[in-house]
């Protein structure tokens, strides 16, 4: 149930609005980021070598936010973000491709070029990297929010750290496999680096929640605070497929 009944989604909340737009910028830039580099660790996990996309770096913030949404402000408020996020990067593709589109300047094309930005950004707007965000986005954030919930619920608010990183072991499963696996089946992705991105995406998203638990704490403990709330998703419809 909820302890404090709010109209909207911000409400009267103070930060919810502000979480909110960290939230979908993160997302938005994790995904450019995702499109534009693979960066390599320099080493290997026996015979796989070490390496991940660029947005890595950035989207465990959105899994982390995404813990303290549901935490906070409750599973039905986190389920209508996710969906915004989720409009966010269909808005960013058709912008994309609109930019992809467009005729360019003269000058920009002999010093860039039609082709590099095609290489680099490219992506963002073609139907493979955005299938493939999509799938994992929709997969991982809707099994880490729903597992954060029914944890809560089941241990009665208790040991936050183990639903944190519970929820987070699951939900990057999803997402990382459901992303990479799509991305590769589409092309965007060789398919000889498939389990190294899988892996080190994997390991470094999990690590990274585990390794800022402490900061989770603080965050969520100031929120509820201030929010005066906290959130128990006891009678709550756990299906992703509504909006408010």
């Amino acid at each position: 149930m909820e302890t404090n009944k709010k109209s909207n989604i911000t409400g009267t909340f103070k930060y919810l609005d502000i979480i909110i737009v960290i939230f979908v910028l993160v997302l938005v830039l994790s995904n450019i980021a995702s499109s534009a580099k693979i960066i390599d660790w320099g080493f290997s996990l026996g015979p796989i070598h070490l390496s991940f996309d660029a947005g890595t770096i950035l989207f465990p913030i959105s899994y982390i936010i995404g813990d303290v949404i549901t935490e906070v402000y409750g599973y039905k408020r986190s389920r209508r973000i996710i969906w915004i996020g989720f409009g966010a990067l269909v808005f960013s593709a058709l912008v994309f491709w609109a930019v992809q589109v467009l005729p360019g300047e003269a000058t920009w094309e002999a010093q860039v070029g039609q082709d590099a930005y095609n290489l680099i950004l490219g992506s963002m707007s073609t139907g493979g990297i955005i299938i493939a965000s999509l799938a994992g986005y929709f997969a991982g954030s809707f099994s880490n929010a729903i597992m954060m919930a029914f944890m809560k619920v089941l241990t009665k608010g208790r040991m936050l750290w183990a639903r944190t990183i519970g929820s987070t072991i699951i939900g990057q499963a999803f997402d990382t496999f459901s992303f990479i696996l799509v991305a590769s089946a589409l092309n965007v992705f060789p398919w000889s680096l498939f389990w190294s991105l899988t892996i080190t995406n994997y390991l470094f998203k999990v690590g990274m929640e585990a390794l800022v638990t402490p900061l989770t704490y603080w965050v969520i403990n100031k929120l509820k605070r201030a929010e005066g709330v906290d959130i128990f998703d006891e009678a709550t419809d756990l299906t992703p497929f509504k909006f408010k």
